[in-house]
């Protein structure tokens, strides 16, 4: 069952700094949710968040290897 993407970020907080996410979206479905205070990432695996800061990615990897993601808007 795919993920209600909306009320996630209403309840969701990054684990690291407890700021707000940003969706990031491959193919059409959520891939990740990154912080833009941190600089992380947070991947979504088998639609499920994981929302754990040593699963985190730092961005510019996170980038280099999804090229396609981008930020829902």
């Amino acid at each position: 069952m795919p993920i209600n993407t909306e009320e996630l970020l209403r309840i969701l907080a990054c684990p690291k700094c407890l700021g707000g996410l940003t969706a990031l979206e491959e193919n059409a479905a959520v891939a990740g949710f990154a912080c833009a205070a941190c600089q992380v990432v947070y991947p979504v695996r088998e639609d499920i968040p994981v929302m754990l800061v040593e699963e985190a990615e730092d961005r510019p990897t996170w980038n280099a290897r999804h090229p396609e993601a981008r930020e829902r808007s």
